[in-house]
Parts: C-alpha cells; sequence; structure tokens
C-alpha cells in the first residue's frame, strides 16, 4: 500500500470502532400476538384474499357495491394517497441513480480582442464525467431506505382503501337504518292516527270522556315529531356518503332515493359466520401494521446512512474534449483529457456527524415504538370488533322476539279496547313499547351490519394484493419486515 494512503486507513479503523451498533429492541418490547382471538378460539383461516380485498360484495347489496368502488376510484383521500406513491416511487429512482455515473456535454464558444489586436475565436466541445464511488455503503443505505419508504406509501395507500371502504360502507348502512326506522315510525303513526279515530269515535258516542282523546292526541303528535329528526338524519348521512364518494348530495339523492320510487331498499347484511384467521397471519393482512414494519426497515437504512457519512470518501471525475479557434477545426483538433481521484476524510466536524447518527438512531427506536403500538392497536380492534359482533347478533334476536311479543299485545289491546274490556291506557302503552320495540331492531341490524364492517376493517380488508403489486416497480426490498412474535409458533413478517 502506498505510504499516502495510510492516513486513510488509519481513519477508517478509528472510525470503524468508533460505530455505533443501531438501536435493536430488548426480549419483550415488541408486543407478542396470542395464537388464537379471546372471541374466536377455534376459527379456522380466512378462505382466500378475495373475501377480505372486496368484503364488500358479500353484503348482496349491488348499490353497497357501487359506491364502495365509486369511493375508491374517486375518493380525494384515494387520490392523494395515490400521489403520495408516486412521489415515493421517483423519489426512489432518484436514490437508486445516485449509485450511477453522471455525465455531461460541455460546448462553449468564445470572441475576445484587444485594441491592437484582431478578434480572436475559441471553440470547445467536450464530456465531463463523474462517479462518487460508494465506499462505505452509504448510497446503499440510502437506496434501501427509498425502497423501504416506496414500500411503506404503498400499504399507507392500501389503508387509505381500508378506511375509505369502510368508511362509505358505515355511511350507507346508517342511511338504510335510518330508512327503516322512519318506516316504521310511519307505521305507528299510521296505527295510532287509526286508534285516534276509534277513540273520537267512542267519545261521540259517550262511552269514553276528552281525556282519552287528548291522550291519543299527544301520542300521534309526539310520533309525528320524531319523523323530522330521522328526516334530517337521512339527509345529512347522504350528505356525508356524496363527501367520500366525491359525488355531489344531489347525485346520490337521485341515486338511492328518488330512483326507488319510495321502495324501502332491505339493510344489507353479510352471512353469520365469519372465520378469522389466526392473529400473526391476521395482521400480516393489515397496510397500516405493514407501513409501520416498512418504516422501521427504512429508519435502519438510514442509521447506516449517517454511519457511512463518518467513512472516507472517493469520487472520480474526468473529461474529454476538443478545442480549436474555427467550428471547422473542431474534426481535427487535438483531443484534451483530464482524470481525477479525490479523496474525502472526515477528521473534525464538532461531532455533526456523530450526533446525526445518534439522530437517526433516535428515530429508528420511535420507528419501533410506533410499529409495536400499531400492532397492539390491530390486537384491540380485532377483539373489540368480534366481541361486538357476538354481542350485536345476540341482542338482535332478542330484540326481534320481543318486537314480536309487542305487535302481539297491541293488536290484542286494540281489539279489547274496541270490545270495551280494558282501559285506554292500556292501549297507549302497548302502542309505545312497540314503537319502541320495532325501532330498536331496526337500530340492533344496522349495528349488526356496522358491526360486520367494523372487524372487515380491524382485518385489514379493503385492499387488492393484485392492484398493489401492478402498481409497484420490479424490486425486491433490502431488508425484511419486523417480525411477529406468536405464542404458539413464530410467525414471519406482516
Amino acid at each position: 500500500m502506498p505510504k499516502s494512503f495510510l492516513p486513510c486507513a488509519v481513519v477508517a479503523v478509528v472510525l470503524a470502532a468508533c460505530a455505533t451498533q443501531p438501536y435493536a429492541p430488548a426480549s419483550g418490547d415488541l408486543p407478542t400476538v396470542p395464537a388464537a382471538w379471546t372471541e374466536a378460539p377455534d376459527a379456522a383461516p380466512v378462505a382466500g384474499g378475495e373475501r377480505l380485498a372486496y368484503w364488500w360484495r358479500h353484503f348482496g347489496d349491488a348499490e353497497l357495491s357501487a359506491l364502495v368502488d365509486l369511493a375508491l376510484e374517486r375518493n380525494n383521500d384515494v387520490r392523494s394517497a395515490r400521489a403520495a406513491l408516486r412521489q415515493a416511487r421517483a423519489q426512489r429512482a432518484v436514490s437508486a441513480a445516485g449509485l450511477q455515473p453522471t455525465l455531461d456535454f460541455a460546448g462553449s464558444a468564445q470572441r475576445a480582442r484587444t485594441d491592437s489586436q484582431p478578434a480572436d475565436n475559441q471553440f470547445q466541445v467536450g464530456v465531463d464525467a463523474a462517479w462518487e464511488v460508494d465506499l462505505a455503503g452509504g448510497q446503499r443505505a440510502g437506496l434501501a431506505a427509498a425502497e423501504a419508504d416506496l414500500l411503506a406509501s404503498a400499504a399507507s395507500l392500501d389503508d387509505t382503501r381500508v378506511s375509505i371502504a369502510a368508511e362509505v360502507a358505515l355511511a350507507y348502512i346508517d342511511l338504510r337504518g335510518n330508512q327503516q326506522r322512519l318506516a316504521v315510525a310511519r307505521a305507528n303513526l299510521a296505527n295510532q292516527e287509526e286508534t285516534l279515530q276509534i277513540t273520537r269515535w267512542r267519545e261521540q258516542a259517550g262511552l269514553v270522556t276528552q281525556l282519552e282523546v287528548e291522550q291519543a292526541r299527544t301520542s300521534v303528535e309526539q310520533t309525528r315529531s320524531s319523523l323530522s329528526s330521522l328526516e334530517s338524519a337521512v339527509a345529512q348521512t347522504l350528505n356525508s356518503l356524496a363527501v367520500l364518494c366525491a359525488q355531489t348530495p344531489g347525485d346520490l339523492r337521485a341515486r338511492l332515493l328518488d330512483a326507488s320510487g319510495g321502495a324501502l331498499a332491505a339493510m344489507p347484511r353479510p352471512a353469520d359466520t365469519l372465520a378469522v384467521s389466526l392473529p400473526a397471519d391476521t395482521l400480516r393482512q393489515r397496510p397500516d401494521v405493514r407501513a409501520a414494519g416498512l418504516r422501521v426497515e427504512a429508519a435502519r437504512a438510514r442509521v447506516d446512512e449517517a454511519q457511512a457519512a463518518r467513512y472516507p470518501s472517493l469520487r472520480l471525475t474526468g473529461s474529454l474534449g476538443l478545442s480549436a479557434l474555427t467550428l471547422g477545426a473542431l474534426d481535427s483538433a487535438g483531443v484534451a483529457s483530464s482524470l481525477l481521484a479525490s479523496v474525502g476524510l472526515p477528521l473534525f466536524d464538532g461531532g455533526a456527524r456523530a450526533a446525526q447518527v445518534e439522530v437517526r438512531d433516535a428515530a429508528l427506536e420511535q420507528t419501533y415504538h410506533a410499529y409495536g403500538a400499531a400492532v397492539l392497536t390491530a390486537l384491540g380492534e380485532i377483539e373489540s370488533a368480534l366481541t361486538a359482533l357476538r354481542t350485536s347478533r345476540d341482542s338482535l334476536a332478542s330484540l326481534t322476539l320481543a318486537a314480536g311479543a309487542a305487535a302481539n299485545a297491541d293488536e290484542l289491546a286494540g281489539q279489547r279496547y274496541a270490545s270495551g274490556l280494558v282501559d285506554f291506557q292500556v292501549v297507549l302503552d302497548t302502542q309505545r313499547t312497540r314503537l319502541n320495540a320495532e325501532d330498536a331492531v331496526a337500530s340492533a341490524a344496522a349495528q349488526l351490519a356496522a358491526n360486520h364492517v367494523q372487524l372487515y376493517k380491524a382485518l385489514g380488508g379493503g385492499w387488492s394484493p393484485q392492484a398493489t403489486l401492478e402498481s409497484m416497480p420490479e424490486f425486491t426490498p433490502a431488508a425484511a419486515s419486523v417480525p411477529l412474535t406468536a405464542t404458539a409458533a413464530p410467525s414471519s413478517a406482516p
């Protein structure tokens, strides 16, 4: 080795000895994934990705499917996430280009003269080249970070699709639920108006007093007042759907309300059985967990990039050109060439590079904690969704039986009142009970459908793996994702 390179070797050895190891979580810092769900300990794996990717198609409602597909295409948040993915792809291309040499064409024309001399012309053309050799791997680490950022942007796009699909479905279910409640209120209002008319006839016949008539009128007007609030809720939900689908409220009203001709749409509801995969497999499907793991890989690569900045650098530059007094003489002009190799040795910077490594390492630790929080959040959401689904199914079954009994009691009370066998207060009570029970059934049916949506969202459904692959460039990330640990058996990265 030439003596001139000895200082480089010494500095490299010293910096290598001073290099710090990137942050790594201690054993037990990352959350441990259970082997089975608390609410579904014997659940079978989800059959195929199609069921989760397009879960809204299993609700048996063509209008719901059309609205979700429309929102995933035109929603502004989804479009913004697509633009962010395009930005990340371009940034990855910038990082990849840094590993290649640069080649620039240069040309100049000069004319100079003095007072006593004729003018002189000078023409030059040439090519300049430069290449910074990635001795310490800093540029490769930057490329690895850009690749992880690109994959994280793709996962963020998937996460946006998951959220938008769920929001559209929840708003649509809320719309249909309010319509069901409105229909229940109108049917009960018609029944109460009929009772009011019967009471007026009986008052004219002297069988009841004005007190019963006023009680019947009070019940009618109270039910009528509830129609306004339900109609307002329908309009507000319709406006929310329009925003999610990037449509005007008028367009959706014509599509969802006016086109029905007054017919009441059924509440969308999937099959009662929903298989749930093992937790580690399910978390792998959630885009937010995948994005959090990829951000860990990006932060780890940036620590390596900052470490590489403390090592010597080597830059090669060269030029090749022609110079002549006239343009025509360039063909026969002599070739001028040069080659320069320069070495940079970071000797003293006041600790700036070491501090930058510490900055990147602290950022890496933050991404680990964010990843652990994402896993815990996912576990909590899935468990909560499973519990809500079970309880809402049981509640709907009980309320349906109660509504049937309330309807029978109302009919019996009406018949006995017409025969003069019961007091009018019994009729009012049974009518009020029937209205509340049927309204509760409509609300419970909407809640059950909404809990199905929440479970699909918690499972990470709503994005197509094939669509994501088609939007990604052909490359493999430099680092593997953060592993998920399970109590039953080790699982691979999400």
